[in-house]
């Protein structure tokens, strides 16, 4: 474990209202000196796909893909389901550059390793 304190955020919605949150709370408690990490799973990688997260901008927001850009620009490592994207059919298919692609097995350890995870 990095830091004392740490939030894992997982999303698994490609709701368009649902995904600012991570983000949002992510470069929060980053701010707050808390260790952050966000894990995209299932449905979440939706969003991730190229030309999907310009489209999703809501109410007086940056874009998803301007909030996950500041995210990796904060130093905020976001994942990627390996077995999802192959559930998908994604072997192929591009996302975000910058979001790391792991196996099903390192969201067991990054929940482990977390202080505390929040789900979306």
């Amino acid at each position: 474990m990095e830091n004392e304190n740490s939030i894992l955020y997982v999303q698994t919605s490609d709701t368009p209202e649902r995904q600012y949150s991570p983000l949002v709370l992510a470069q929060t408690a980053k701010m707050m000196d808390i260790d952050a990490k966000v894990y995209y799973l299932g449905q979440g990688l939706r969003v991730l796909l190229l030309g999907v997260a310009e489209k999703i901008k809501l109410g007086s927001f940056p874009s998803v893909l301007e909030m996950i850009h500041k995210t990796l620009e904060m130093g905020i490592e976001i994942y990627a389901c390996e077995a999802s994207k192959q559930m998908f059919g994604w072997e192929k298919v591009e996302l975000i550059k910058g979001v790391k692609i792991v196996g099903a097995g390192t969201l067991n350890d990054l929940a482990l390793d977390a202080t505390a995870t929040m789900w979306f």
